[in-house]
């Protein structure tokens, strides 16, 4: 019997994990992916000595991840260092600071000092998140395809969890009364690219899982990750097509049979998984009249993340700085409203900086830094011209970094410059619109109502990835890469394993 053969597009992280748990037990798997190098959004590049992660920063239950190794009988730590950094991070609120911990009991202590009175109610939000959690995982983890699945007693047992008509400051909002505590808890929908003001309150599960489970840094970076995951297909077998973009899906009757790639070659497969930014495949690679729920018009009335301005800084100076600082807006909402809502660019914007070569030597040459600079912006649904405003808003955000941090004299150090701006990120990145979180996660838009991980609008064809269930996020689009495997697995009981 010939092996099934899966094509993956997009070697992103959630490509990666699907086609690593795919070529695990069997199947033939090549994997497609348009630029010159592996990651997608979790990717890296180096200039002029210096290493830089282009996205995601931050990796929280790695445990997830090392479930994945352990499903194609693979150890993670012989692929990756993982290391822990505590404080998690600086919450830096104009001249006040918050220093996090994975202890709870240090958290607690940290936060009475600063905020007198208060560390009880973060007690109070880890117990009864604990609850949420717990109820809420099994939801996560595992497929929405039918409405049916809202009969299931484990999402029947979550409902009273999902705090329904809260939204995420509200549901902080209990246990805190400061309001930069408020916002110490609730930052976090921003990697969801959401206003904590109009993310469901079910995702308080973000800060608990930050909490419980801490915050880590792979050698090298997160872009790591992919490349862990890329080296296992490969010993499986598995192929890697790197400078090979697919330009469209092959379909006959609404089924799958084959791709065919920017070079014009036409290929045959039995199924397809699109691990590509959700809605620029299906305005792309897919044809129109091969859709209904998502055609290009549909697409342009959903709900979408912000995007993100990013400055990628070589500096010949070192900071005995946390890892990770938020540095907060002096007046937050009005920063988020005008990122989500008004869809301005802000005067006084919100910045989280990276600085890893204080925990990780091998980003940067001794006696300097590779910092991560990124500012929350509007989508490009906001039609601003960055090409005419980037320069001034780089110059801004340097500015609020070096006058309201430690980390002074950046621009008088500066080695290496590279910035992403939201057009980028649409244009050289392939993101849609630039969402760099891609589809909102407000409640018409999650589980059922997310796009299905089996793609109801094509057979043999899969989704993994932020823009599927259940969701943005690395540990989330990890599941969404083992939730679409099973899938496969479930449909097609007879494929050998590979000897």
């Amino acid at each position: 019997m010939a092996r099934k053969k899966i094509f993956v597009i997009g070697a992103g992280p959630g490509g990666l994990a699907a086609a690593m748990l795919l070529a695990g037990r069997g199947y033939h798997v090549e994997v497609f992916e348009k630029q010159s190098y592996l990651g997608g959004r979790t990717s890296s590049f180096t200039k002029d000595g210096y290493t830089f992660d282009r996205g995601p920063t931050f990796l929280s239950m790695p445990y997830i991840l090392e479930e994945l190794f352990d499903a194609v009988g693979r150890r993670m730590k012989d692929y990756l260092s993982m290391l822990e950094i505590d404080p998690m991070y600086e919450l830096k609120f104009d001249t006040l600071s918050v220093f996090p911990s994975r202890d709870s009991s240090i958290t607690k202590e940290r936060i009475d000092q600063t905020f007198p009175g208060e560390g009880e109610g973060y007690l109070q939000f880890m117990r009864e998140t604990e609850k949420k959690m717990n109820a809420l995982m099994p939801v996560l983890q595992n497929r929405h395809s039918s409405l049916l699945d809202y009969t299931r007693w484990r999402t029947i047992k979550a409902l009273p969890e999902l705090s329904l008509g809260q939204s995420l400051y509200q549901v902080l909002s209990k246990y805190f009364k400061d309001e930069r505590l408020k916002l110490a808890f609730t930052f976090q929908s921003k990697y969801l690219g959401m206003s904590p003001w109009d993310c469901p309150g079910a995702f308080s599960i973000l800060s608990y899982m930050e909490h419980k489970y801490g915050v880590f840094h792979p050698t090298g970076g997160l872009n790591q990750i992919p490349k862990a995951m890329a080296k296992v297909v490969q010993e499986f077998g598995g192929s890697i097509h790197l400078n090979t973009g697919v330009e469209k899906l092959i379909t006959k009757n609404k089924k799958i049979i084959g791709i065919e790639t920017t070079s014009g070659d036409r290929l045959q497969c039995d199924d397809v998984v699109i691990n590509a930014d959700f809605a620029k495949a299906m305005t792309t690679i897919v044809e129109d009249r091969d859709l209904k729920l998502y055609t290009k018009k549909r697409l342009e009335k959903k709900k979408y993340s912000c995007s993100t301005f990013m400055i990628y800084a070589g500096v010949k100076k070192t900071f005995d700085l946390p890892h990770h600082t938020i540095l907060f807006s002096n007046d937050y909402k009005k920063n988020v409203e005008e990122i989500t809502h008004s869809k301005i660019i802000s005067d006084d914007p919100s910045i989280y900086i990276q600085n890893a070569s204080v925990t990780d030597g091998k980003l940067a040459e001794k006696g300097k830094s590779a910092m991560y600079l990124l500012a929350p912006v509007p989508n490009n649904f906001s039609l601003i011209d960055w090409e005419e405003n980037k320069h001034a808003f780089k110059q801004l955000v340097y500015e609020q970094v070096e006058k309201k941090t430690g980390f002074k004299g950046l621009r008088e150090n500066l080695e290496v410059e590279e910035i992403i701006t939201p057009l980028d990120w649409e244009e050289k990145h392939y993101v849609y619109k630039g969402a760099t979180f891609n589809l909102a996660h407000n409640l018409g838009q999650m589980m059922y109502f997310r796009p299905h991980n089996k793609f109801q609008e094509l057979e043999n064809c899969w989704l993994v990835g932020g823009g599927t269930h259940p969701g943005s996020g690395l540990p989330t689009i990890f599941e969404s890469a083992r939730i679409t495997a099973n899938l496969i697995f479930d449909a097609d009981k007879e494929v050998l394993v590979s000897t």
